[in-house]
């Protein structure tokens, strides 16, 4: 089984997606998560976030305060119950040094060996690249949640720094995203969920968590972005990817996708629903031993 030397950079906290993608990263075998790094807003109370979420799963991981303004200057969206579930939260560890350092430092120390799931706006990743002129040709490859191109829907993450996401996109890393078009087509529901539930500790607060997402949206189901993003990395028998091109966006944050044959990019046309939704839950479970 080959191993991959992951950094997961996330907005986790606010959508639960971001902790089922951790989650299932904890439950893969073949994944070497060397740090955890978050962005957007508060980003101490992720760091947090992703310590509790690791210590809940027996697991060990190091996490990383990152950026929290946007590059563009667009206000963070911030919907308030990011971390109200979980007590004494002030007291898990957070691993000291800046996330954009740890990126750079990590990427460049292993130059062609790290992946790099962002699941967030990209607000880290376009500051690493603008900081050093060799990280972005030294990252292995890129994997995104973000965009859409089968409508002119602004998604969130593009969006939500535009400045960052045209600079990451412009920089030719290799990469793979996983677009609303891809994303919701999968749903995770209540006997899913209970199944989560029942798994563990782990478990158990995701469920909370989750319940917390669904009344905020006044909903009994929620979309799996970011599991799903980290599946293409882990689990490409169950994708298909586009051929390569290059993305656009736009000011207000609608992206493109233009067909080239020297193209950077691909993104995920096809994808095995049930399946996904099913290997989500397997990782998760997997994740508590």
């Amino acid at each position: 089984m080959r191993t991959r030397s992951v950094i997961f950079d996330t907005d986790l906290g606010t959508d639960v997606d971001d902790a089922l993608a951790l989650a299932v990263l904890f439950g893969e075998p073949s994944v070497d998560l060397r740090a955890v790094t978050t962005v957007y807003g508060d980003t101490l109370l992720r760091a947090r976030l992703a310590s509790r979420y690791a210590r809940l799963a027996g697991r060990e991981v190091r996490a990383y305060a990152g950026t929290g303004p946007t590059l563009s200057g667009r206000e963070v969206w911030w919907a308030g119950h990011e971390g109200t579930l979980h007590e004494r939260l002030e007291e898990e560890p957070v691993a000291p040094g800046d996330a954009v350092d740890v990126l750079i430092e990590t990427v460049l120390a292993n130059p062609g060996e790290i992946d790099v799931v962002a699941v967030g706006p990209l607000t880290n990743i376009a500051a690493a690249i603008e900081r050093h002129g060799d990280f972005a040709g030294a990252v292995r490859h890129l994997w995104l949640m973000g965009g859409g191109f089968a409508s002119d829907e602004p998604e969130h993450n593009f969006r939500s720094d535009v400045t960052a996401t045209q600079r990451v996109l412009g920089a030719r890393i290799p990469t793979t995203i996983a677009t609303l078009d891809a994303t919701r087509r999968v749903q995770l529901r209540a006997e899913q969920i209970d199944e989560i539930a029942g798994s563990g500790p782990l478990g158990t607060a995701l469920q909370r968590d989750i319940h917390q997402w669904w009344a905020f949206w006044n909903e009994t189901w929620n979309v799996p972005h970011d599991p799903v993003t980290v599946l293409a990395l882990t689990r490409p028998e169950l994708f298909t990817l586009s051929a390569p091109g290059n993305v656009t966006v736009s000011a207000s944050g609608v992206s493109t996708f233009v067909p080239d044959a020297a193209g950077t990019t691909r993104w995920i046309v096809e994808l095995e629903e049930g399946a996904v939704a099913r290997a989500i839950v397997d990782g998760v479970v997997a994740a508590q031993g």
